[in-house]
């Protein structure tokens, strides 16, 4: 702290003339003894009156921008009190799984759950991280791809939904995906926390699928323009389709109905459904 160091400065500065002083006492005269205590009043004087604040003003004390490893960093302005953190101190974000959705005859719906498992660490939308969808058909040649950027929730699964991906006449038989660059991670809250989703309700399975929940603002703080993915999944665990929607705002306690409908019947049967509500994560406080 600047108090502490300034203080360091100024008993050192008294300690060296109270040094000074007693060798004098042990040496000389009277009255060069006298002489010399009046000079060494003025040297503390001055260094007092110029020194602290040159001291002061050339002094720059520790903090998260000063490109050093201090005040309990793991890195260089990562970690400790910083809101940027290290990202070898934390465990990578996995991907957990991929899939493309065929929605009408050409067209693909991609979907993909990343796993983050760092409690308060994240990727804000600010500083969102570019991915790329990479669909192959069963030849393993390329069909089509998607890029895009996604914050990440900290403590939770993201999932990450691209839609109306373009095959012509290709079949896509498996999605890859990947991180195109490296995370920034920060210190964060997870805001999509406020909003639980129940109520679930599947229907026209056979026709055109639909599939209404209740979602609801459980904070006293508004929430504005969050947005709600969804993934069906058959019996067996498989995916078999995904979505996306959103909303303008949210007030506090407010519950608002949210629907998602595809154009096609679903190949099997509805097994289980998850609905995602996604709000980029917020600095920690």
């Amino acid at each position: 702290m600047p108090e502490v160091a300034l203080g360091h400065f100024v008993f050192l500065a008294l300690l060296s003339a109270g040094i000074l002083s007693m060798l004098y006492n042990l040496v000389m005269s009277w009255a060069s003894r006298r002489r010399t205590t009046y000079l060494i009043g003025v040297f503390v004087f001055l260094a007092l009156i110029f020194g602290v604040p040159i001291y002061s003003h050339f002094y720059k004390p520790a903090s998260c921008s000063d490109g050093k490893r201090n005040q309990g960093e793991t890195a260089p302005d990562k970690g400790g009190p910083c809101i940027l953190l290290d990202e070898r101190a934390l465990a990578p974000a996995s991907v957990l799984w991929a899939r493309s959705f065929a929605v009408r005859p050409g067209a693909y719906n991609s979907v993909a759950y990343i796993e983050n498992a760092n409690e308060n660490a994240g990727v804000r939308a600010e500083h969102a991280v570019h991915y790329r969808f990479g669909m192959y058909d069963s030849k393993n040649i390329l069909v089509a791809e998607r890029t895009g950027a996604t914050f990440i929730l900290p403590g939770s699964i993201t999932p990450i939904f691209e839609a109306n991906i373009e095959a012509g006449n290709r079949e896509i038989a498996h999605t890859y995906f990947e991180f195109t660059e490296p995370f920034i991670w920060e210190r964060v809250n997870n805001p999509a926390k406020a909003i639980s989703v129940s109520n679930r309700e599947v229907s026209s399975v056979d026709t055109i699928p639909r599939v209404e929940a209740t979602a609801e603002n459980t904070s006293v703080s508004a929430v504005f323009d969050p947005s709600f993915a969804i993934v069906v999944f058959d019996p067996s665990g498989t995916a078999r389709a995904a979505s996306k929607t959103s909303s303008s705002r949210l007030a506090p306690g407010e519950k608002q109905r949210i629907t998602f409908t595809w154009p096609k019947p679903f190949s099997s049967r509805v097994g289980r459904v998850d609905i995602f509500p996604l709000l980029s994560p917020s600095p920690f406080r």
